[in-house]
């Protein structure tokens, strides 16, 4: 061999080992860093009536339009998480009963469609607001708190779902109230580190970064998202106004979280990376990637971030909770619904089996 042709194949090795390394430190290669397993992969449910679930489900019916969230193809679950969207909290705490509502809980969000999911391994939440909700949220919580996170509790107990906390007051959250909203549910369900008992899983919805809920968010990472005293579970960092662009526009948003801000006043601090997922848009005006094409998703791209953003003042382990997606079935008269022909099995289906996502979730990180 003559020496230019050693030095070739030398210099050809070495561009070969600097793209391994490349390849293994960008966040567009999810499979080439491990990081920390990813532990919730789940998706807001807004049922077939735009998060209304005003009516009772025929549940073959139900089955055909979501068969592809507790079977990605291969007979196991595309997502291991479901959140029901939405509850009043107003008809929550009044236990209204109307056409659309029985005790206060929308009359689609019964115990077929629970155990639909549940039964197949998938963990159920309700979620308490969303947008739509927030002068109502502030009216129960400034009329009787208390009493609305007894009846949280209850509705918990009775379905065996978790609960999440979705008030989206921006500037003015009434957080005195909200703190007696968390008390009395906690009363009655204490925090439980094994995740056990799904009805005592409490939960947050925070902005996708920490320049919108500000105080909120202040207050429940200060408060109630610490790892030396957990009052939450954890927060779901939400979708922004439309999806990131890239992932560095997603990933920016929630470092965010795990570096808070120092520089506001009050400051917030620092979230461990351990308390929050990341959220996602599932589809827009038509099927996106993160429904129908997982190598050209951002939950692709965003992959290494995840599994391996490190704390930063906050929290000792590597890597998010992991995902969250706006949303199953029919989110709004503006986007596609996820049912034939756009169910999600190419996105989520394909990302659950690549990130090898728990089935039923595991006890989560606590640190």
């Amino acid at each position: 061999m003559s020496i230019r042709h050693f030095l070739t194949i030398l210099v050809v090795l070495v561009v070969m080992a600097a793209v391994s390394v490349a390849r293994s430190s960008s966040p567009g290669v999810a499979s080439a860093a491990a990081g920390t397993p990813i532990q919730i992969y789940g998706a807001w449910h807004c049922g077939d009536d735009f998060c209304i679930w005003g009516t009772v489900r025929n549940m073959t019916e139900f089955d055909q339009k979501n068969h592809w969230l507790i079977d990605r193809g291969n007979g196991a679950p595309s997502v291991n998480l479901v959140i029901l969207s939405f509850v009043n909290p107003l008809k929550l705490l009044n236990k209204t009963n109307d056409s659309q509502t029985v005790n206060g809980v929308p009359i689609g969000m019964n115990q077929a469609v629970v155990d639909y999911f549940k039964s197949r391994g998938v963990r159920v939440m309700l979620s308490i607001g969303g947008i739509t909700f927030v002068d109502d949220w502030n009216t129960a919580l400034a009329t009787n708190a208390t009493q609305l996170g007894l009846n949280a509790a209850e509705v918990a107990q009775q379905l065996g779902v978790g609960i999440e906390i979705d008030y989206e007051e921006n500037m003015n959250p009434n957080l005195p109230a909200l703190q007696a909203f968390i008390d009395a549910y906690r009363s009655q369900l204490p925090y439980d580190a094994t995740g056990n008992n799904h009805a005592a899983r409490l939960t947050i919805d925070l902005a996708a970064g920490d320049r919108w809920l500000i105080p909120l968010t202040t207050k429940a990472t200060t408060d109630w998202l610490t790892t030396a005293n957990p009052v939450l579970d954890y927060a779901n960092a939400m979708v922004t106004a439309r999806q990131p662009r890239n992932a560095a526009e997603a990933t920016g948003h929630w470092q965010e979280h795990v570096d808070g801000k120092p520089n506001y006043a009050p400051p917030i601090p620092p979230l461990a990376p351990a308390k929050f997922t990341g959220s996602l848009w599932l589809v827009g005006r038509r099927a996106i990637p993160e429904c129908t094409d997982f190598a050209n998703s951002l939950q692709n791209s965003t992959g290494n971030f995840v599994q391996n953003v490190a704390p930063n003042g906050a929290g000792t382990t590597p890597g998010m909770l992991g995902y969250m997606f706006w949303a199953a079935e029919c989110q709004g008269t503006r986007a596609v619904c996820t049912t034939p022909p756009n169910t999600c099995e190419g996105g989520m289906g394909v990302a659950a089996q690549t990130y090898n996502i728990p089935i039923p979730m595991p006890p989560l990180r606590q640190q």
